[in-house]
């Protein structure tokens, strides 16, 4: 089984591309699997409704959000019926939304989880332990698991790979923006990445006006983001998973 995972999709710009340019690739690479990080798709912040169903209708399996979930209000009025769309697991019991969601495709159960680091960021529960919790829950439940870790600090992403090598398909890092390069098939079979990257504007920092960031950096002065528009890049990962459920080759995707 192939899968492809789409790094943080910013704003009109990264919707855009994936319309123009998703069925060409999933087509181009054999991919039986789409995954995508969607939590900056509206307006570089959050996620709606329209959104989400328009990125299902391009072909993208399974959504994943961040620490910016909840950033658009209406969020909460359709999450808990989003059957496609993942939360970070380790915001407290009771928080609306899926931890993770388990799809079947092509014979196997995909499971995909979502969790948030912590250094550097809001403190949630711990991220590691949230992990340990739910793969006890999906043991006999999924074939295959894939962890999109949204978290800020390399160590952290590093050391949650080598924590769940062997245990997981792959862990592949969200939310910093920029394509690492050290993806790698971990000795026990697991993918890891530690950041797989942003689909959204090229001329830009991190998908936001460039002046506006600028400024800020030269003033300390608060500024409103908004989203940069250009003909953006695409990043991403294939994963072509073995019959053991793991990972043979982990390869980057970036288009521009």
């Amino acid at each position: 089984m192939t899968i492809l995972f789409i790094g943080d999709i910013f704003g009109r710009t990264g919707r855009r591309l994936l319309k123009d340019n998703l069925k060409k690739i999933i087509e181009k690479y054999k991919i039986d699997f789409t995954i995508a990080n969607g939590e900056n798709s509206a307006g570089g912040i959050g996620i709606t409704k329209e959104i989400y169903t328009e990125l299902i209708s391009y072909g993208i399996d399974v959504i994943t959000l961040g620490n910016h979930a909840w950033a658009q209000k209406q969020i909460f009025d359709f999450i808990d019926d989003a059957n496609r769309l993942v939360r970070p697991a380790n915001y407290p019991y009771g928080t609306p939304g899926k931890p993770y969601v388990i799809i079947e495709s092509k014979g196997k159960k995909i499971a995909v989880i979502n969790l948030c680091g912590r250094v550097f960021m809001d403190c949630l529960e711990c991220p590691f332990k949230t992990a340990d919790k739910i793969l006890n829950e999906i043991e006999k439940k999924a074939d295959i698991i894939i962890l999109d870790f949204h978290a800020e600090a390399t160590s952290e992403k590093v050391a949650m790979g080598w924590y769940l090598d062997g245990r997981v398909s792959a862990v592949l890092g969200t939310h910093t923006h920029v394509q690492t390069a050290d993806e790698r098939v971990l000795p026990k079979g697991t993918g890891y990445i530690t950041d797989v990257g942003m689909t959204g504007p090229i001329n830009s920092v991190l998908g936001v006006k460039k002046d506006i960031i600028i400024k800020k950096f030269l003033t300390s002065l608060p500024s409103k983001f908004e989203a940069a528009e250009d003909s953006g890049q695409i990043n991403g990962v294939i994963l072509g998973i073995n019959d053991d459920n793991l990972v043979s080759y982990i390869n980057r995707l970036k288009i521009s």
